[in-house]
């Protein structure tokens, strides 16, 4: 569901503009001033879309259209043969996300159709399945995703001598974006080829800004190197108040974790390893000595769960866990047995083990665990099953004591593999260049993927067009015949993206 609140702030702002705008044109004292401003400053206002469009930037591409010649000829064909290519790759793309997403609608384990991860259109919806501490490096990539999109459609355009009348930025709902204005009969009269390179070049743009900020993300730990180190653990940067992790005895911003149990944690990468694994594997045990084990008094508050296992902490102490192990009964019988006991004072520090024998050195490790625990008792807390029981090593601090399940964890706690070598230096700024990279990576892509569509109103509409006028205007000599060609393909383009959009704005939604 959409907030509410969000709804009502963007409706309300809206409706405040568009109504003062309203006003202000009908008003016999202020509607010429009042028009005159806006002509003025390029600005045109209309029900949840704004738009700037000026001419300042013209010579500005202008000048870059001068630069190297034959390089320009080679990049812009290079980006006529990728926009090509990418227009049948994104109806292949989008075919089998919709059958993808349709499939995993209906099957019983919607998290993997066909032993194949599902693809998906996701559709970022602000407060829904986009986080607002996460807006800012949104609509910042989305605006530069868009001006190099259309950066590259103005220089395209006048190598090919089609005319720029201006540039523009616009504001639809709550989404930015950036346009060039074309002279439109200068672009009728150039070829076909020279049309399909103007209309290719914003994709072929969008490509390699995707391309160069992957590079950079890339390349980021060694740009950083003189002043961030990496491999060393992994940075809390931002702890959820409330959250498992926080607390006295939780984790604080600046601390440095350096392992999950037994699971050696380098940077971000094995943070997320670890957990996943913990989330899968048994429960790891602690060893103990023998002589703390005090089960018979206390096996008598235990009880079994709804999922069967064993509870014997009734009293629901935040500082004792239930324990089980095994305690030998006869000469060659064991029997499980459970004890309550202080877990921090019992397992901080402690080794893991699997059995008894891991607690103990020597050849006669299981004679000495036998004879009565003397030396040392492998104990596993008794949690839910898919609970777990997480030591969480930071030092200098002493271990963080983590109960519940995994992915909260992981949730609860940011982190970057970044770590400051000097004490002046901010803890966000590779978190910053991180987040706004994958951000142009994931918007500038996926604006290439769409743009490339066959559709109306996009990109790919224009393409299309051009495309068949350069390839098929000997096969197919009627002009009528060709327009009716290509409107059927856009036709057909058009309603696999809006299928793929309308189901990737259900499922976000309905989640």
């Amino acid at each position: 569901m959409i907030p509410v609140p969000l709804l009502v702030c963007v409706m309300g702002g809206w409706c405040a503009v568009y109504l003062a705008d309203t006003l202000l044109k009908l008003s016999s004292t202020h509607r010429i001033r009042y028009e005159s401003w806006l002509a003025s400053r390029g600005l045109m206002l209309s029900p949840f879309h704004v738009r700037w469009q000026t001419t300042m930037f013209n010579r500005l591409f202008a000048y870059c259209a001068r630069i190297n010649p034959r390089a320009q000829y080679l990049w812009f064909n290079s980006g006529l043969a990728f926009g090509v290519v990418s227009m049948a790759g994104s109806v292949v793309l989008l075919a089998k996300t919709l059958q993808q997403t349709l499939a995993q609608m209906t099957a019983d384990d919607p998290r993997r159709v066909g032993g194949q991860q599902a693809l998906q259109v996701v559709v970022s919806i602000p407060g829904v399945n986009l986080p607002t501490s996460q807006l800012a490096y949104f609509f910042m990539a989305l605006l530069l995703s868009g001006v190099i999109h259309e950066l590259g459609h103005a220089v395209a355009a006048l190598r090919e001598q089609v005319r720029v009348n201006g540039f523009g930025i616009f504001v639809f709902v709550v989404y930015p974006g950036a346009f060039v204005d074309l002279f439109t009969t200068h672009l009728s009269i150039i070829s076909p080829t020279q049309q399909l390179r103007i209309f290719c070049a914003g994709v072929w743009h969008n490509f390699v800004l995707c391309v160069a900020a992957l590079a950079f993300l890339f390349l980021l730990p060694f740009l950083l190197l003189p002043a961030y180190s990496t491999g060393g653990g992994a940075l809390v940067t931002e702890v959820v108040q409330g959250s498992a992790a926080d607390g006295p005895r939780g984790l604080s911003v600046g601390d440095i974790v350096t392992g999950l149990e037994d699971c050696p944690v380098s940077g971000v990468e094995d943070w997320t390893g670890c957990l996943s694994r913990l989330s899968h594997a048994p429960q790891t045990g602690y060893c103990v000595p023998g002589a703390s084990l005090q089960p018979i008094f206390l096996f008598v508050l235990a009880f079994k769960r709804l999922d069967g296992t064993m509870d014997c902490c009734s009293n629901n102490s935040l500082t004792d866990l239930c324990f089980s192990y095994m305690k030998l009964q006869g000469k060659n019988s064991r029997e499980r047995e459970y004890a309550c006991m202080p877990v921090r004072k019992m397992v901080s520090g402690t080794q893991v083990c699997r059995v008894d024998g891991d607690c103990v050195d020597g050849h006669a490790a299981h004679a000495r665990v036998d004879a009565g625990h003397a030396h040392g008792v492998c104990v596993t807390p008794s949690l839910e099953n898919q609970t777990r029981f997480i030591r969480v090593t930071h030092p200098p601090n002493t271990h963080m004591l983590f109960v519940g399940y995994p992915p909260h964890l992981q949730y609860a706690v940011s982190l970057t593999n970044f770590l400051p070598r000097f004490g002046f230096l901010h803890l966000d700024l590779p978190v910053f260049l991180e987040t706004f990279c994958k951000y142009v990576v994931s918007l500038s892509g996926a604006l290439a993927v769409v743009n490339s569509v066959p559709c109306f109103a996009l990109d790919g509409q224009w393409m299309l067009n051009a495309l068949l006028e350069a390839t098929l205007v000997t096969v197919v000599t009627d002009r009528q015949k060709r327009e009716l060609i290509g409107f059927f393909l856009l036709l057909a383009g058009s309603a696999l993206l809006a299928a793929n959009v309308a189901l990737g704005l259900w499922m976000v939604t309905a989640r």
